[in-house]
């Protein structure tokens, strides 16, 4: 029974560490693009040190990796520019709206779900799909401004905050799709996938790709605890979602947006209008509505 129960509070742990660590990650990232290095380039190096180490913890695992299947690789590059969209965005927009705008991944992975893998959408889907909608019309239009407009993000921030939620949902749908893969391979693919894909987007930034020269040793400092922190959430989260049921996990992870929203105020001072505020509660509200759906 206790063995039972540390094993809950550690799982709890993990999922709350994770998203405090979610909630926090956009800090560091956006003193190094104050320090003059892109959001790409200090992706690159920050998940190519995570990869690193993450082979030598999994060292012993290396001989299998000719027996992944043809959809890790497509994993490894959605994956990859899921992390990488959403680092972009949180450098360069309002942390807030970019993890709001994440946050409508339910709904692309309901019609992901419904147009590829065949599953029917039921009453409550439709629903969590309205709410969804609503919430991202309410949040994203001009209140202000009495000619209409479509409710569009105004930023390549923000649409760079909604292509990762629709990686991070096409994630999930090939992840069921494919054969079953452990923690550590999706870890890598994950890793692999964001130094890859920062690689081929390299020559399209306008900046010189910096070398390891060119860092401080303060610079290498702040990426390695960036690292760390990827590994860490990485591992404590999936141990986390392993330990208990989808709705509880979904319910702790949320505890990312309450993170975000201290952060924010605190450290860059920024702060959400009413109509902000309300639809990033509808779209809550139809997140948590679409982990408790039966599957």
């Amino acid at each position: 029974m206790a063995e039972g129960h540390n094993k809950n509070l550690f799982a709890v742990f993990g999922l709350l560490y994770g998203a405090v660590c979610w909630g926090l990650i956009w800090y560091p990232y956006r003193l190094m693009s104050e320090a003059g290095v892109s959001g790409v380039a200090s992706s690159f190096y920050t998940y190519s040190i995570a990869l690193l180490i993450g082979a030598l913890l999994f060292c012993v695992r290396w001989r299998r990796v000719h027996l992944l299947p043809k959809s890790a690789v497509w994993l490894g590059l959605i994956a990859g520019w899921t992390n990488l969209s959403y680092v972009l965005a949180v450098i360069n927009g309002e942390v807030m709206r970019v993890m709001l705008l994440f946050y409508l991944s339910p709904l692309w992975t309901l019609l992901l779900a419904y147009f590829w893998l065949k599953e029917p959408i039921h009453r409550g889907g439709f629903l969590t799909i309205l709410i969804s909608l609503l919430g991202a019309f309410v949040m994203l239009h001009d209140f202000n401004n009495i000619s209409w407009q479509w409710p569009l993000p105004q930023s390549t921030a923000e649409w760079l905050a909604l292509s990762s939620g629709m990686g991070f949902s096409l994630t999930n749908v090939i992840t069921r799709k494919s054969v079953h893969l452990s923690i550590a391979a999706k870890s890598m693919l994950v890793w692999a996938g964001v130094a890859g894909m920062s690689l081929l987007l390299m020559p399209f930034i306008g900046k010189a790709f910096p070398s390891p020269s060119y860092f401080t040793l303060t610079h290498w400092g702040v990426m390695t605890l960036i690292a760390l922190l990827l590994i860490t959430a990485t591992l404590f989260v999936q141990y986390g979602v392993t330990q208990m049921t989808a709705v509880r996990a979904s319910v702790l992870f949320l505890f990312e947006l309450v993170v975000a929203a201290i952060a924010s105020y605190y450290l860059a001072h920024e702060v959400m209008a009413w109509n902000e505020w309300l639809g990033g509660a509808l779209i809550v509200s139809a997140a948590l509505m679409a982990a408790l759906l039966p599957h």
